[in-house]
């Protein structure tokens, strides 16, 4: 996957994973519309490969009000955290966040193709209150929307299937055709050349 922490996700997943806690809204990023909103991504712990995605919103204020409303019920708020992204306020959706691969992400770049950064204490903050927050998910708190779970263990199906396909094709890559095995020069077998007596020693009786 290139460097990058900000992606698009592909419409594929959606197809792949239907779930309809998952973000599909359409959101604004840097002025530009948007059929996916954009994600803050970090690998998991255990499946590296895997990546989990926080959606990020533009509308700040809404979810100010939201955070607001959990710590005066909760006391606290680690489902939603907020930073800047492109100079602007946005809200980390931490509770609408899943699970997803290299094949459905494209990195959000800017207009010289570099990848778009945030700053480091807000992509810290954004995976610590993650990380988190999955954990509470995983004793089973209701804390993230979607059912990421099932999502991460179809995931990781592709990826132990793709693993498979790559190795039975390197086997076959290593193993010769049956042309080629029909077509291997073969040694020849050299035999010794019998003793043949002289005709005139036959004939001399010697």
């Amino acid at each position: 996957m290139p460097r990058a922490q900000l992606y698009f996700l592909s419409n594929e997943y959606y197809q792949d994973f239907p779930d309809d806690k998952l973000m599909q809204n359409k959101d604004t990023i840097d002025g530009v519309p948007h059929s996916r909103p954009c994600f803050f991504a970090f690998s998991d712990a255990r499946i590296p490969e895997i990546y989990w995605i926080v959606p990020i919103s533009s509308k700040y204020e809404k979810y100010k009000r939201i955070e607001q409303d959990k710590i005066k019920k909760y006391g606290r708020c680690n489902t939603i955290r907020f930073g800047t992204v492109l100079g602007r306020n946005t809200a980390f959706l931490i509770q609408n966040m899943c699970p997803a691969t290299e094949k459905y992400l494209t990195p959000y770049i800017d207009k010289n193709k570099q990848p778009i950064q945030i700053d480091g204490r807000v992509a810290a903050d954004v995976e610590k209150n993650a990380r988190s927050v999955l954990a509470l998910a995983k004793r089973g708190a209701k804390v993230i929307f979607p059912d990421v779970f099932t999502i991460f263990k179809g995931l990781e199906q592709q990826l132990q299937q793709a693993e498979a396909e790559h190795s039975s094709l390197s086997a076959g890559l290593d193993k010769p055709s049956v042309p080629a095995q029909l077509h291997r020069p073969t040694e020849r077998t050299e035999y010794p050349a019998k003793h043949r007596t002289s005709p005139d020693k036959d004939m001399n009786g010697r």
